[in-house]
């Protein structure tokens, strides 16, 4: 296993919530000299600064400033996000019914319900609690199998074989936690905390949380060479893992005219209209503040720097399936292990032009990488990711790209342990420079 597969499978095990996602990226931000910016201070910015500001716990920005002000430098950015389609806990989850304990659930996102039966389950996310008469948020992650889905036997439904199976995502997927007899889910929230050393409270002091389920099943290589690559929440980790290691990488390099930055959203999988998400004024802020915050200022900064900027959506791509081929375009079928997928929609589901698309294949060309395509079929409608929302809230030109992969939103994904290093390797050359 090379050290970019073994590093992307740590990072994703790590971060079964988006909120754990960025407290991973901010350890490794933190680790290569980038210190944390709050949004509610103002920001003084100098050539060669490395910050980063986090944003409702799920969504961070981070950039190293360039040797010139954005206005005149512009900024390379490389966009991800942090969630992926999963079950979240209802707000008043504790259900009980013919002597089991249950918590009530709903997708968010669009969940291949199915992949969540018969799963060793556990609880992450983050709860906020009264704690010395104010409310504070703490990260949680249960660590271990807690929740199954049970599938119901063929024997009490043979129709299964000639209908299919059919789930009702209110009467079918509420997970068993427990028997009648057992603990709510604030005791066991409280019980959690406490053990893990996080705080000490009762369980009637917990206030909200956004909680949601997750395999805890660890992310594994498998093929007879290890070319493939399980794991959860591959879409899009994987993403964030690449733009990480890029800036990482980049920041160590001779400081470019340019603002390298990267922003890895969360909520993109419901939309992203979120305060937190794409669509919201998360970049486009943290954008402005830089111009702003670098010394002397520039006039019409902000507009003069988005003119100059380009930006990389990386979000996982559709590799093409064995068993089902003819719902790919047919000249138009990427393939696990064959590198990066440039992704392209006439009608702006992917933000991708021929400038853009341009710019990426000759950033694979740079460092010896054939870039791969992919079209939807001309009768099937298209996916779409943060890379036309950005666009169009920043005004940055935009590529839309992505690592092939395989049984998308499942609870356990697919993906190539060929494709890590060079998805990192283009994004490295691109935040790099040359100028």
């Amino acid at each position: 296993m090379s050290d970019a597969v073994s590093d992307l499978l740590g990072f994703i095990d790590r971060s079964p919530t988006p909120y754990h996602a960025v407290a991973e990226a901010v350890r490794r931000l933190e680790a290569c000299g980038f210190e944390a910016l709050r949004e509610d201070e103002p920001w003084s910015l100098e050539p060669g600064a490395r910050r980063h500001a986090v944003r409702a716990g799920g969504s961070v920005v981070a950039f190293q400033v360039g040797s010139t002000s954005p206005a005149e430098g512009g900024f390379r950015i490389v966009g991800a996000h942090t969630d992926s389609p999963n079950l979240r806990l209802k707000p008043r989850a504790d259900v009980q019914a013919h002597g089991y304990r249950q918590l009530g659930v709903e997708p968010y996102g669009a969940v291949l319900l199915h992949t969540w039966l018969d799963r060793d389950l556990s609880i992450a996310g983050r709860v906020t609690a009264q704690v010395d008469g104010r409310p504070e948020t703490f990260l949680l992650d249960f660590g271990r199998p807690l929740l199954r889905v049970p599938n119901l036997a063929i024997h009490l439904y043979r129709e299964l074989r000639e209908k299919g199976l059919v789930l009702n995502a209110q009467d079918h997927l509420v997970p068993v936690v427990g028997l009648e007899d057992g603990p709510e889910l604030a005791e066991l929230v409280a019980s959690e905390l406490a053990a893990r050393g996080t705080v000490q409270l009762a369980a009637d002091c917990l206030l909200a949380f956004d909680l949601m389920l997750y395999d805890v099943q660890p992310a594994s290589l498998s093929g007879a060479g290890g070319e493939f690559i399980h794991a959860p929440r591959l879409d899009n980790l994987a993403s964030c893992h690449a733009a990480l290691c890029a800036l990482e990488r980049a920041s160590g390099s001779e400081l470019p005219a340019f603002t390298r930055a990267i922003a890895l959203y969360d909520h993109e999988e419901v939309g992203s209209r979120s305060a937190s998400g794409a669509a919201g004024p998360l970049l486009r802020d943290a954008l402005d503040r830089v111009v702003s915050g670098f010394k002397g200022g520039a006039p019409q900064g902000l507009a003069r720097a988005t003119a100059r900027s380009t930006l990389i959506s990386a979000d996982m791509a559709h590799a093409v399936h064995p068993n089902y081929a003819d719902r790919h375009e047919p000249g138009h079928r990427p393939v696990i292990g064959r590198g990066p997928v440039i992704k392209t929609h006439a009608s702006q589901a992917y933000a991708t032009d021929a400038e853009t698309a341009g710019l990426f294949a000759s950033l694979c060309a740079r460092v010896g990488i054939e870039p791969q395509h992919f079209v939807s079929r001309s009768d099937l409608p298209c996916g779409s990711t943060i890379g036309p929302i950005t666009a169009a809230r920043t005004g940055v030109r935009t590529v839309d790209v992505g690592s092939p992969m395989l049984s998308m939103h499942s609870c356990r994904e697919m993906a190539g342990s060929a494709d890590v290093a060079p998805m990192i390797e283009v994004l490295s050359a691109y935040l790099e420079g040359p100028q």
